[in-house]
C-alpha cells in the first residue's frame, strides 16, 4: 500500500516509485527499516548502566550562542543553526525556518543552550518547515508564536501533519507532501522537495507513525541545501545523491545517537552522519540535533569532539562547518 499527496508533483515516474509505503493497518513505515521498536527495547536501554555517566555528571562543555542578529535584516543567502534541528535560510531573497523549538520541552527537558535570538524578530518568514511530529522538531508553542507573527508563512510537511500544523497555526497554507514529492512554490525563487529519513513519528501513545517523517531538499539556482531531519542510517542518502548530485550544504543530525543498538535506527551517528555525508557528495556538512537537549547516554559535548577528531584525522571528504547557535554561515 502507497500513500502520496496527489496535488503535488512526485519527481520519480510511476515505476520507480509508487509513492511513500504504509503498513496494512494504515501507517507509515520506512523503506528498508520498519520501526520495531517497543516498550522491551525501552526499559532495557533504561535499565542498562550507561558508560558515559561520569563523563555527563562531570562535564562543564556548553555551545555558546552568538545574539547579534545583524542576518535578520541582511540579503545575504546564509544559513543559520539556531539550536538543536531549528535553522534559518535565506536564498535568493527568500526566508525559510526550519523546526522551530524556541524553549524547553518540557519541564523534564530543558535547554543546554539558550536559543539565540528573540523569537519575536523572525517576522515576515515565506516558508515554515516542520521535518516530522515529535516535540523536538514540531513544538506547539513555538510554531503557535511564529503563526501569530507571519500571518502570511507558507508551512510544508510530511503527510498526516498537516491536522496538527492548522490546529496550531488556524492557517490555510499547508501543504503535506510524501516522500519524493515537490511542494508548490510559486512566485518563489525557491525549490522545495520533500524526501525519505529512517526514523519514525507519534505524539502520544496511540498515534505511532499516523504521520510522515523525512528530510528536505532547499535549492535556488546553484545553491542546494540538505536537511536530513532525524534519521538513522540507511539507503536514502545514496537514493538523494542520485536525484540531487549538486548538494552544496548538507545538514545531518549527530546527536542523539547512544546506546546505538537502541538508538541507530532513530538518529545517526556522528560516523555514519560522515558516511552519509560522503554518499551525498556534498561540499559542506553542517551538523545539527546536538548540544542543545539531553535525549540519549552520550554526553553532550561527545559528538561535537566526534566530529573534530574525525575532522582533525583527514576522515571527512569536503568541509566541516561546526557553528555556534546564532553564527552566520554565508552561502
Amino acid at each position: 500500500m502507497y500513500k502520496s499527496n496527489p496535488k503535488l508533483e512526485t519527481i520519480l515516474s510511476p515505476t520507480e516509485w509508487k509513492g511513500t509505503p504504509i503498513t496494512k493497518s494504515g501507517k507509515f513505515t520506512n523503506q528498508e527499516h520498519p520501526f520495531d521498536t517497543g516498550l522491551a527495547d525501552v526499559l532495557k536501554w533504561q535499565l542498562s548502566p550507561n558508560p558515559d555517566k561520569a563523563k555527563k555528571k562531570q562535564e562543564t562543555w556548553r555551545l555558546e550562542p552568538k545574539t547579534y542578529n545583524d542576518w535578520l535584516t541582511s540579503n545575504v543567502d546564509c544559513i543559520v543553526w539556531l539550536g538543536h534541528s531549528s535553522f534559518f535560510i535565506r536564498l535568493d531573497g527568500a526566508t525559510v525556518l526550519i523546526d522551530p523549538v524556541f524553549g524547553d520541552l518540557s519541564f523534564l527537558i530543558k535547554r543546554y543552550v539558550k536559543f539565540p535570538l528573540d523569537p519575536n524578530k523572525l517576522k515576515n518568514l515565506d516558508y515554515i518547515l516542520v521535518s516530522h511530529d515529535h516535540r523536538d522538531h514540531m513544538d506547539e508553542p513555538s510554531i503557535k508564536a511564529l503563526a501569530k507573527n507571519n500571518p502570511n508563512a507558507r508551512y510544508l510537511t510530511g503527510l498526516g501533519n498537516e491536522g496538527l500544523l492548522k490546529d496550531f497555526t488556524k492557517s490555510q497554507l499547508i501543504q503535506s507532501a510524501g516522500w519524493f514529492q515537490k511542494f508548490d512554490t510559486s512566485n518563489s525563487p525557491l525549490e522545495i522537495f520533500y524526501l525519505p529519513s529512517r526514523h519514525w513519528g507519534r505524539r502520544l501513545l496511540t498515534d505511532t507513525n499516523i504521520r510522515l517523517w523525512g528530510a528536505f531538499i532547499v535549492r535556488s539556482g546553484n545553491k542546494t541545501i540538505y536537511f536530513s531531519g532525524d534519521t538513522g542510517y540507511a539507503g536514502h542518502f545514496k537514493q538523494t545523491s542520485k536525484l540531487f548530485p549538486d548538494i552544496t550544504h548538507a545538514i545531518i543530525g549527530i546527536g542523539a545517537y547512544k546506546p546505538e543498538w537502541f538508538m541507530g535506527g532513530n538518529h545517526i551517528s556522528p560516523t555514519d552522519a560522515i558516511k552519509g555525508f560522503h554518499e551525498l557528495g556534498a561540499k559542506h556538512l553542517i551538523p545539527m540535533h546536538y548540544g542543545t537537549f539531553d535525549l540519549s547516554d552520550e554526553a553532550l559535548s561527545d559528538p561535537y569532539q566526534t566530529m573534530q577528531q574525525q575532522k582533525e584525522r583527514g576522515n571527512i571528504n569536503g568541509e566541516l562547518l561546526l557553528p555556534q547557535p546564532g553564527e552566520v554561515i554565508e552561502l
